[in-house]
């Protein structure tokens, strides 16, 4: 028989089983924060009819998708949360209470090109808040302040959130007479980070006819210095020219302060002009999250707010806000840089029972009752020599194991060995139980991410 070489597809991580625990750490926190702001976990097939994922167009989106016929069936994996929960409000619109607020993380496929850090199949982890004809300011100021708790959450400390709004850019463009070029100009100054200001005049004036000294204006505006209440201050500047501007202003300066209110410091968040979200789909508030320390890493969490989220499927105006993290991405360069706490157990079970007599009675009953008090605990019975054992418990990096021979059975007591320190006692049933639980409080301390601060 010819053996077929295992192997994993390029554009797809698989984690080792200690990574794997990690990445499921990570995501515990998320879900318990965001159950914390009142969100419902949602969970949308992977798979969707292509007409459903595909209403909005074709284009980059129809290239990249993993699409494929089952029997009359034309289907295809979802690119996205957001496609799926469109669908999913406009489906079950009857049944939801507005706002509806949702969590979900899961697995998305892009059959886009595989590089380092980006992945073919990866994990988002967004929320939404969707109003029913309407949906008020304070969400747009509460989606970040989530972010804020999300990420301290977890570990990091070193990250900002920058926070623009559409409306103030279209303002602007229609104030310098470029409402009609606006889609592209916004796809153009989304790129002044990678870019630069030379390359991104460049392209205004060279792709899209915009007057050298219009770019200059909109390049010296959307780089306006100073910070929040800087660049708050210039705004008023321009107040009275145009409508869209003024609320897009007025918007901008209530989010801040409610950002405030919702414990975010001044120091992790910032308005930032240059901030675009290229696509069309975002019409108020819209955010980027970086980390301080790798600007090179780009965003690592971003959204904002929309006016229709299912305008393909109904005719029920849900306007909503929302945000996603790459989570895969995320993770995987968080390892890469070093910031997962190594220091964290990542082994399978709290304690390991060795029986060291033929009959295993007493060791199940003890596994039993260990698992009765809430303790992870993994029973060894295979027939092998004691160092291959103990071998097992460090490579599984186990924190306790309990030696249950013929004089412990006889004096009622167990022999509980810390893997750390190699200290051993014999102790009760209660007395194992208290000592495990103390320690395993101070081998599970830390956050999932230390931040190198």
């Amino acid at each position: 028989m010819e053996r077929v070489k295992p192997r994993t597809l390029s554009g797809f991580m698989e984690l080792l089983p200690a990574q794997q625990v990690q990445m499921e750490r990570v995501m515990q926190v998320l879900r318990e924060t965001y159950a914390l702001y009142g969100f419902y976990p949602l969970d949308t097939p992977l798979i969707e009819a292509s007409e459903v994922l595909l209403a909005k167009g074709g284009g980059e989106t129809e290239k990249q998708i993993y699409r494929f016929q089952k029997g009359d069936s034309d289907l295809s994996l979802r690119f996205d949360l957001t496609v799926p929960l469109a669908r999913y409000v406009a489906q079950h619109y009857g049944e939801l209470t507005f706002p509806f607020r949702r969590f979900q993380i899961g697995k998305v496929y892009r059959g886009e090109r595989a590089q380092r850090g980006r992945f073919r199949e990866f994990y988002q982890a967004d929320i939404d808040v969707i109003g029913d004809g309407k949906l008020d300011i304070i969400n747009e100021a509460e989606v970040p302040s989530i972010i804020y708790k999300t990420f301290t959450s977890l570990g990091l400390r070193r990250f900002k959130i920058r926070l623009n709004n559409r409306k103030v850019l279209n303002g602007f463009f229609a104030i310098l007479g470029l409402t009609e070029k606006s889609g592209d100009v916004m796809r153009t100054i989304d790129k002044l980070e990678k870019i630069g200001a030379d390359k991104v005049k460049a392209v205004l004036v060279d792709d899209f006819a915009v007057p050298g000294e219009t770019a200059d204006e909109l390049l010296a505006f959307i780089q306006t210095p100073g910070g929040t209440a800087g660049i708050l201050a210039a705004l008023e500047g321009y107040k009275g020219k145009n409508e869209v501007f003024d609320q897009g202003a007025d918007e901008l300066k209530t989010v801040a302060r409610y950002m405030a209110a919702f414990g975010v410091p001044d120091d992790h968040f910032e308005i930032d002009l240059t901030i675009a979200r290229g696509l069309d789909y975002y019409t108020g508030t819209v955010y980027e999250t970086a980390m301080l320390d790798h600007p090179e890493i780009g965003s690592i969490c971003s959204g904002g707010r929309y006016d229709n989220l299912a305008e393909y499927y109904t005719d029920k105006q849900l306007p909503g806000v929302g945000i996603s993290i790459g989570l895969t991405r995320l993770f995987y360069v968080l390892g890469e840089q070093g910031y997962l706490n190594g220091e964290r157990n990542t082994a399978p079970a709290d304690v390991l029972i060795l029986p060291m007599t033929d009959d295993l009675a007493p060791a199940i009953e003890l596994a039993t009752g260990l698992r009765d008090a809430g303790l992870r605990t993994q029973l060894y019975g295979e027939q092998k020599k004691f160092k291959h054992k103990i071998g097992y418990a460090d490579k599984l990096s186990v924190p306790y194991v309990i030696f249950l021979g013929e004089d412990e059975i006889a004096q009622g007591v167990y022999a509980v060995k810390d893997m750390a320190t190699g200290e051993q006692v014999k102790a009760s049933f209660d007395e194992a139980v208290s000592r495990i639980r103390a320690g395993l409080a101070a081998k599970h301390a830390g956050t999932v991410i230390v931040d190198k601060v």
